[in-house]
């Protein structure tokens, strides 16, 4: 069964006096967790400052993205968001701690609003997509519209770009990604 629902990785690190190895991805290995989707494009981002907010983003079908997503630098609090019609957990949301250190992923699957706050200065985040960038699928929900616990100090405005701070309210968005019959779940 494809997994629809984001899910965390934690990829086994082997490790001597020298450091670590890890297998990032290997599609055996996800096939056989149910993450079946094929990866065609990889993005890297840089984030400067501290309490930098990128999301909540998406690409709306026929050009729906599933992501990979991890830090390779820093410490970012990643999210999802269920944004599937008719789902008993539409607007509700998952996180997570991704590090350099931790070496976690997050797998956010078509139907979920993505988005993440650096918690450092200078993180690195890298995912890979399902679907080639479309402009024309370009979409997004305001990042405070959707009653998530960010982990910044109260009183605290984020960093977002020009193109985030107007995204419209998860109340105000007419959501195109169907519901598959599988409600989001804490992640494990």
């Amino acid at each position: 069964m494809t997994v629809t629902i984001p899910t965390l990785i934690e990829p086994r690190r082997f490790g001597d006096a020298r450091g670590w190895f890890t297998e990032v991805y290997n599609e055996a290995t996800f096939h056989a967790r149910g993450i079946t989707q094929r990866f065609v494009q990889d993005n890297h981002s840089l984030s400067a400052p501290r309490f930098t907010l990128r999301g909540l983003h998406f690409q709306t079908p026929p050009n729906g993205q599933d992501k990979l997503v991890r830090c390779i630098r820093g410490r970012i609090f990643d999210v999802a968001v269920d944004v599937r019609r008719d789902s008993p957990t539409y607007g509700q949301w998952v996180g997570a701690e991704l590090t350099a250190e931790n070496g976690r992923q997050l797998f956010v699957p078509i139907g979920f609003a993505h988005g993440f706050l650096t918690l450092e200065d200078d993180c690195e985040v890298t995912y890979k997509v399902s679907s080639l960038y479309a402009p024309q699928s370009d979409g997004g929900i305001r990042w405070d519209s959707a009653d998530i616990d960010w982990p910044m100090p109260a009183g605290t405005t984020p960093e977002l770009s020009p193109k985030d701070a107007v995204l419209p309210a998860l109340a105000d968005f007419d959501s195109p990604f169907p519901y598959d019959g599988c409600p989001l779940a804490p992640l494990a």
